[in-house]
């Protein structure tokens, strides 16, 4: 599946970290983590650190697919609203979902303070009402964070214009959210594993799946078997070729990044990332080296060469509408790109076994906007399914919640 299309900046700002060797002898492991970016670089991660022999395999070169695509914001804040999870799943469910997010971002920034040079940073959140009806909506949400303890603030539209320098019915602030080079954690993230004696590959596609009494036999495109005790389906939205359920649709998202712009040019910007509450929405977020990256314009394309096709057009789409929020700000593409991303009907994403595949084939289905705040959290529940344990997420996380 061709993921992106464009120049991501990421890649583009990093090139080809890394190379890896494709696999081209049988080996055994503990854990097969099928996928090389960074979900399956996070699940890996916290495998081999807790004792598992690991091996990686990606068919692409490492980090390539929607890893450099991502505009990584880093949110405890679900597409769906906590309130409309609650009506779903219940008040308690929806509080975990949103409180097991908030807590994966200090984790995040413990672990990007170990690999180093990825650029983590904290911020703020603003998500403002793109309109007037939207405003008692968001005034519902606000009220449910705020019993459950999250650190909100409600802004009025004198608040938000004083403050931020735009017009809007209201907004909701979070004090907790950040960002990072997902690109670059995924490459950092590999290359410790492998320095640790765990074994990296790239350019390797496993073909086939083999569930056996004590373990999975892989067999590469090549037919180069790996036999292990467990398989972690890491592959982003490629994951979907080996379920015969479908849980997800495919998407497509639209995104640039300027140049570097003057520090007073981005204001509270440099700080505080924006995106609102129209489907899809547009959000923004700056860059550690004062760069706006902008991303929306969602649409249902998933069809690389028609999705090829509209990135210009929707780029200037986007520079449009951050126009109409701060004419000031000299927006300009430097670089624009696509990329795939999936949906769930709930937001939320799926990790753990499908009764399809037994016990011993996991999946880390990290769907939505909070791919990788979901990616930290999959790897603690995954790690807990290997070992035999009692998450609290394998639940609310897992196929079973799927009507």
């Amino acid at each position: 599946m061709d993921l992106k299309s464009g120049y991501p900046f990421w890649a583009v700002r990093n090139g080809l970290m890394r190379a890896y060797p494709p696999l081209r002898q049988a080996l055994r492991c503990d854990v097969l983590v099928i996928g090389g970016g960074i979900t399956g670089a996070l699940v890996a991660d916290e495998l081999a650190r807790h004792g598992h022999d690991v091996a990686v395999v990606e068919q692409r070169d490492i980090g390539w697919g929607s890893s450099a695509a991502s505009t990584a914001l880093l949110q405890y804040e679900i597409d769906t609203h906590m309130v409309d999870l609650a009506k779903r799943y219940g008040e308690q469910a929806a509080v975990l979902a949103y409180r097991a997010c908030a807590d994966a971002i200090p984790a995040l920034q413990a672990l990007a303070a170990e690999v180093r040079g990825v650029d983590f940073r904290r911020g703020d959140s603003l998500y403002y009402a793109s309109r007037r009806r939207h405003r008692d909506d968001l005034r519902a949400e606000f009220g449910l964070r705020r019993k459950h303890g999250f650190g909100v603030h409600w802004l009025e539209p004198g608040d938000l214009l004083a403050a931020y320098g735009f017009q809007a019915p209201a907004a909701i602030l979070s004090d907790l959210a950040a960002s990072l080079d997902p690109y670059r954690m995924a490459h950092r993230l590999l290359a410790r594993l492998q320095r640790r004696g765990a074994r990296v590959f790239d350019r390797t596609t496993i073909a086939s799946l083999r569930p056996i009494s004590h373990g999975v036999v892989a067999t590469t495109a090549d037919g180069v078997q790996v036999r292990c005790g467990h398989v972690v389906l890491a592959a982003g939205y490629a994951n979907e070729r080996w379920l015969d359920q479908r849980v997800a649709r495919n998407r497509s998202s639209y995104a640039f990044v300027t140049d570097p712009l003057p520090a007073e040019a981005l204001g509270p910007l440099r700080r505080t990332m924006l995106w609102e509450s129209a489907r899809p929405y547009l959000y923004l977020r700056s860059t550690a080296d004062l760069r706006l990256l902008v991303g929306g314009e969602d649409d249902a394309v998933d069809v690389p060469a028609r999705r090829d096709a509209r990135v210009d057009r929707k780029a200037h789409r986007l520079v449009a509408k951050v126009r109409r929020l701060f004419p000031q700000l000299p927006v300009k593409p430097a670089f624009a790109w696509a990329g795939t991303f999936a949906e769930t009907r709930d937001g939320l994403p799926f990790f753990g076994a499908h009764p399809q595949w037994g016990p011993r084939v996991l999946f880390a289905m990290a769907y939505g906007g909070n791919g990788i705040t979901y990616s930290m959290l999959g790897a603690g529940l995954l790690r807990a399914a290997i070992e035999r344990r009692r998450h609290r997420l394998s639940g609310l996380f897992g196929f079973a919640r799927q009507e």
